[in-house]
């Protein structure tokens, strides 16, 4: 356990942290979902609109230091696959 002051003030800080990271991680997750309801119910426009969302959403959280920038690019390819196979079809 933490001994000194500063410590104590890490933990208070890594805890606030922690709290603002899942909240960003859960609404990243949030607009996925939307994006993979889209894509399911084979509706281009509304695939579009939700892959739109999604984008901004995870390169927020990569700005934010949520998601490495390897991994929401990785996630936002794979989105535009999904995307463009649905266009194509």
């Amino acid at each position: 356990m933490a001994n000194n002051p500063g410590a104590k003030k890490a933990i208070r800080k890594i805890e606030r942290r922690t709290e603002v990271n899942k909240a960003r991680r859960s609404r990243v997750r949030t607009f996925l979902r939307k994006f993979e309801e889209a894509v399911t119910s084979g509706d281009a426009t509304a695939a579009k609109a939700a892959f739109v969302e999604a984008q901004s959403e995870l390169m927020r959280a990569v700005s934010k230091g949520v998601v490495h920038k390897n991994t929401g690019s990785r996630k936002v390819s794979r989105l535009h696959a999904q995307l463009k196979k649905l266009s194509a079809a």
